[in-house]
């Protein structure tokens, strides 16, 4: 690694009380979105459970959380790539806008699955609005900000996912409290809803960027013109260096991808056998409540590593903090299932796994939107960050059927092998670092 010699501007020097808004609104979409997400991932097992025919054994209740998941992330993809488009079209708060409304509002409604069926439909429209707001919101802080505090404001929005999943696990925590247990799941997801209220300060205070509003003008211009806007997904495939970029981007989002929601969302379940194989004699609530802490852990966790991405791409480069990252989950993932035997073990694996996966996915945030010029950014990130779902989809479904076969962490330990491609890809990826976005 060869670190930069070029003097450092901190990321807060010259920015404005408006910066400072857009920033904050970025952070609680996604903070939001992912609070959602972890709502449905530490209820997960009991929803599905109590969906089910009674008949069927716990232990291949994990093939239908598999496809639960997988639905998700389906839906996931498919906003992404949907919204991506639109936010170009559209504009980026009104795609904001759009999106909370989406992921808040089916949140809330998976409270009333009455079946099993209805809970996959549920969570891939879900996934719709989660997929479509990290495009928009992305691409808002990378147009608004100055240059010199792109890469830094965009490791904290990813940085705020972990606090949206700490408070996640808060809000668990305290239902399993009160409500029944047959019940906690619903009222746990009911919670979920609440994000739209946010809908109301990005309607009355956020504006779309002045390179959005400029490239959206070159557009039509050229469309009068009887030229191509340029635009739109076929857009990321005509010329070869944007074909690169979109290549490489799409395989880092996909190895990420399956990291995150093919292994490591499984941790909830990885400690409840531990306890229940351990500890059999403690009581449903007393389980949640570590579950929860351990969340929680794995979380706080994930917001020190998301953090630490932009830092180590600054200075060493986007193509050093990644190898960092592959190399780093290489390791923790099969550490985490393998020395995972109390909650006190939890807490600390759980950490570390948490902590290398958010900073991997932190480098997504700050990496994609500078592969792409501003016609394309949202498109492009979008495309990134949520197609490479269609190729990681079956990793939740392939890791319920492997626990079922041969537990959980042998599953984990055969779904890691794919940080290996990871390391090999980063040789063909584009070095961004100091260079101004794309026009």
């Amino acid at each position: 690694m060869q670190a930069s010699t070029q003097p450092r501007i901190p990321f807060y020097r010259g920015l404005t009380g408006y910066h400072w808004l857009v920033l904050a609104v970025a952070c609680l979409g996604w903070s939001f979105d992912t609070m959602d997400q972890w709502l449905y991932v530490f209820v997960k097992q009991h929803a599905l459970r109590g969906l089910l025919p009674p008949e069927i054994a716990d232990a291949d209740v994990s093939r239908y959380v598999g496809l639960a998941q997988t639905a998700l992330i389906l839906g996931w993809a498919t906003g992404g790539i949907l919204f991506g488009m639109i936010g170009d079209m559209l504009g980026r708060t009104r795609t904001m806008i759009l999106t909370i409304i989406m992921y808040a509002g089916f949140t809330g409604l998976s409270a009333l699955s009455r079946t099993w069926q209805d809970f996959l439909i549920l969570r891939f429209l879900t996934g719709l609005g989660v997929g479509g707001e990290f495009a928009a919101g992305a691409a808002l802080v990378a147009e608004t900000l100055p240059a010199h505090a792109r890469s830094a404001a965009l490791g904290i929005v990813q940085a705020s996912s972990a606090l949206g999943n700490v408070t996640a696990g808060l809000i668990h925590m305290a239902v399993y409290a009160m409500a029944p247990p047959e019940t906690a799941w619903r009222w746990t997801l009911a919670v979920g809803a609440l994000p739209m209220l946010l809908v109301v300060v990005i309607f009355l205070f956020i504006r779309e960027p002045e390179l959005w509003l400029a490239a959206r003008k070159t557009a039509r211009e050229r469309v009068r013109a009887g030229k191509h806007s340029g635009q739109g997904i076929s857009a990321l495939f005509k010329e070869k260096e944007i074909r690169r970029n979109t290549l490489i981007g799409l395989s880092i989002a996909a190895i990420g991808v399956i990291g995150f929601w093919g292994i490591s969302t499984w941790t909830p379940e990885l400690l409840r056998s531990i306890l229940a194989k351990n500890s059999p004699e403690l009581a449903k609530g007393t389980v949640e409540r570590w579950v929860g802490l351990a969340g929680i852990a794995q979380n706080l966790g994930a917001f020190l590593g998301a953090l630490c991405f932009a830092p180590l791409a600054e200075r060493f480069g986007r193509r050093a903090a990644f190898a960092v990252a592959f190399g780093g989950c290489l390791v923790v993932i099969p550490v985490t299932f393998t020395f995972t035997t109390s909650p006190t073990t939890a807490l600390i694996f759980f950490a570390a796994m948490g902590f290398m996966l958010l900073y991997l996915l932190s480098g997504c945030a700050v990496y994609f939107p500078e592969l792409f010029p501003t016609r394309l950014r949202a498109t492009g990130a979008g495309f990134c960050y949520n197609a490479a779902r269609y190729l990681s989809a079956p990793s939740p479904a392939l890791f319920g059927q492997l626990s079922a076969m041969m537990g959980l962490q042998r599953a984990a330990l055969s779904l890691s092998l794919i940080f290996v491609l990871g390391l090999l890809l980063l040789p063909l990826a584009p070095e961004t670092r100091g260079k101004p976005l794309p026009e």
